[in-house]
């Protein structure tokens, strides 16, 4: 799920110095991708348990371990979702961590190749599985949802502006022949709405039918929590979002974990906010820098956001 251009994710460096690692540290890369934060930490001296959900992204981490064994003898790989991170640290023994990395979104092999059917740019299967091992498609909602539950979907998760109108054409549309590949649907929201600006007219509703698939949402919920109550004090929580969405949740978490110091009315003050209490490593989001977002336009949205967790 790491967003990869290559084997270089986003914000590389920026990432592995605001997690902090040392030798001997331990580390869960709750998006392993190809590897490509987990082969810095590995470098740096850390252990990694790294989890991912696509078969594709394991075999090839498997593939490139198997080159560099040496290097890769630290890391535990996992098949599973990033909200079971918690149980898949304990069952390798970890009860506490000093470090856990999301990289979130979805990763250029995954859009690059049209049978994933994320792509609106290439034509594909409309699919979106990340486990393409079971689940609903994006065919499935597509074509079975009724045009409440399709604008609610497209207006929550895509925040996309028409999505009654574009959710009820759908409905009217598919009542004649279902809806089968990216191309088939990303033509026919562009003829419905037209085309304005920079953007593909259908960038929202893919946004928030891959969202849907793929719980992303209730991933990200589940994983904040349950990450937070893994980390040892001094532990760091490093997540990399690629919409604004997504960003809010980690933003809006991280900040009830800080806390802020409150006026008592008697004199003093005390803390209030979340436990385990934290604090910010990094004070707002890091972005990519211009060279980076001139290499790999797709890192034009990352957002890091840091904290280190102060007692637990």
């Amino acid at each position: 799920m790491a967003h990869n251009t290559g084997h270089k994710p986003v914000m590389l460096a920026e990432t592995i110095a605001a997690l902090n690692v040392r030798s001997g540290g331990l580390y869960v890369d709750g998006t392993l991708g190809r590897a490509g934060h987990t082969r810095e930490i590995l470098a740096l001296g850390g252990k990694v348990l790294g989890i991912d959900r696509d078969d594709q992204a394991l075999e090839e981490v498997a593939k490139v371990a198997g080159d560099e064994p040496e290097l890769f003898r630290d890391l535990t790989v996992a098949k599973g979702r990033h909200s079971e991170l918690k149980r898949l640290a304990n069952e390798k023994g970890w009860s506490k961590v000093d470090g856990i990395l999301l990289d979130l979104g979805v990763s250029s092999p995954q859009l690059d190749e049209a049978g994933r059917g994320f792509s609106f740019l290439r034509d594909g299967p409309l699919d979106m599985r990340m486990d393409r091992s079971g689940g609903v498609s994006a065919a499935d909602i597509v074509n079975e949802e009724d045009a409440g539950s399709l604008a609610k979907i497209f207006r929550e998760l895509g925040e996309e502006p028409q999505a009654g109108r574009i959710a009820k054409a759908i409905v009217s549309a598919r009542a004649k022949k279902r809806f089968e590949t990216t191309l088939e649907l990303a033509n026919f929201i562009e003829k419905l709405i037209g085309r304005r600006g920079g953007h593909h007219p259908a960038t929202r509703v893919f946004q928030a039918l891959r969202m849907a698939v793929n719980d992303e949402m209730g991933e990200l919920e589940r994983v904040l929590e349950d990450g937070i109550s893994l980390l040892n004090c001094g532990g760091r929580f490093a997540v990399i979002t690629f919409e604004s969405l997504t960003d809010r949740v980690v933003k809006k978490f991280f900040a009830a974990h800080v806390g802020k110091m409150v006026s008592l009315q008697q004199g003093g003050e005390k803390w209030e906010g979340a436990i385990p209490r934290a604090v910010a490593v990094t004070r707002k989001a890091v972005k990519a820098t211009e060279e980076e977002v001139n290499l790999n336009p797709r890192s034009r949205s990352a957002k890091l956001r840091v904290i280190e967790v102060k007692e637990t």
